[in-house]
């Protein structure tokens, strides 16, 4: 662990840890597809796989711009969110429920996301390094929008299934 002496070892702290928390993100995308019983859901998670594929390579770059080895360290706020996710798939149920909260555990990953990436942008910002804002910007604006077609999704597809089975009552089933 590097101790912090300039903000400059601070942003590099913060990379690594994004670093850590994208290469998480992309080993739990593929359970998390798997288990979507929603194609549109399961596609959106799958095209978010591919998106942190690049936002892997453009942390790689923002390193080598700051002249730093990439460093992972494991983010352990995903650690509990994912173990969370993984605790509710394991009980299993109604698949539009299921779905349902698969996509409250991926929005959760979302928001910690763009809080990461909005608050390694204003570091970047305050030490002048554009070109390190610029890439930060593209990865928080596909978190962004990926958190937006995830609620899309959960209002127009997800939600409205699980609302009509939950509300039907025990005896007409």
């Amino acid at each position: 662990m590097t101790v912090l002496h300039t903000m400059e070892d601070l942003l590099v702290s913060q990379v690594s840890e994004l670093y850590g928390a994208v290469r998480q993100i992309t080993q739990a995308l593929p359970e998390m597809a798997e288990a979507a019983a929603n194609e549109r859901l399961a596609e959106t998670l799958r095209f978010h796989l591919t998106q942190t594929e690049g936002q892997i390579a453009r942390l790689e770059e923002i390193f080598r711009f700051l002249g730093a080895d990439p460093q992972s360290r494991r983010s352990l706020g995903l650690a509990g969110l994912f173990k969370e996710a993984g605790e509710r798939l394991k009980r299993g149920g109604n698949r539009a429920l299921v779905d349902a909260g698969l996509i409250t555990d991926a929005r959760r990953v979302k928001h910690y996301e763009i809080a990461a990436y909005a608050c390694t942008i204003a570091l970047a910002e305050v030490l002048g390094l554009g070109s390190i804002v610029r890439l930060l910007t593209h990865t928080l604006q596909e978190e962004t929008a990926a958190d937006e077609k995830l609620s899309r999704i959960a209002r127009n597809e997800v939600n409205p299934d699980g609302v009509l089975l939950i509300s039907t009552p025990a005896s007409e089933s």
